[in-house]
């Protein structure tokens, strides 16, 4: 772990003095950043070009760096995951400086306010969805964040849970197991129902089968009739 004090001068001339901290992840080519204050009050975020970060101004200034591939901002921690080619001892001081500008600015880490997860499941199935979410949350999630990333619950349809990595997660080699070996296992062992994890990606979720969604819509609506 390595400690960076930073600092900058406000408006009264007082030097005001950031204390970053960076720590290593599974995925050497993440690393998480920890400010030591809060950066979101819900939720997480994350961004994987500049087109998709124009709403986030700490996200646009860091994506001005040459060699970033991905930013993932959390409650207290952002994850940054860079090109191959390039090497943390040039990249984080940069890094550095861009988060201890935005922190002294008056900006909000986003401009609009985003849409909640909404996981897709059939009616009969809420009950096993919220224990699947207590799981994650209290059971994996903590571990998850503690390596620079993170997992969404897109969906529980058939038996199967839906699950989007995030952060250094989704790049990193050990990705797999730590999703078959750790998720899978501990969600098999408390919910019966649940037969398989997989992990997707946004594009992959929206691209699934049509008829398996237009399938829950239709139960959705005869709920909301009766």
């Amino acid at each position: 772990n390595t400690t960076i004090i930073n600092f900058q001068i406000n408006y009264s001339g007082i030097a005001e003095f950031i204390f970053i901290q960076t720590e290593e992840t599974p995925n050497v080519n993440s690393l998480k950043f920890l400010p030591g204050r809060t950066l979101l009050e819900t939720g997480t975020l994350e961004f994987h070009d500049l087109k998709s970060a124009l709403k986030s101004p700490l996200a646009k200034a860091l994506f001005k760096i040459d060699g970033i591939q991905s930013i993932f901002i959390t409650k207290d921690f952002i994850t940054i995951t860079k090109d191959e080619d390039f090497f943390w001892n040039s990249l984080s001081p940069q890094i550095i400086s861009e988060i201890t500008c935005f922190l002294n600015s008056d900006e909000s880490i986003i401009q609009d306010k985003q849409i909640l997860n909404v996981v897709k499941h059939s009616p009969e199935d809420a009950d096993i969805v919220e224990t699947i979410s207590e799981i994650l949350e209290m059971r994996i999630r903590p571990s998850v964040q503690n390596d620079g990333g993170d997992i969404e619950f897109k969906a529980f349809i058939d038996g199967v849970v839906f699950l989007k990595l995030q952060g250094s997660c989704k790049s990193c080699p050990s990705s797999e197991a730590t999703l078959k070996n750790g998720i899978q296992r501990m969600l098999l062992h408390y919910v019966p129902e649940v037969n398989n994890v997989v992990s997707v990606t946004d594009d992959e979720f929206e691209n699934m089968s049509v008829s398996e969604f237009n399938k829950l819509e239709e139960q959705l609506e005869k709920t909301k009739s009766t």
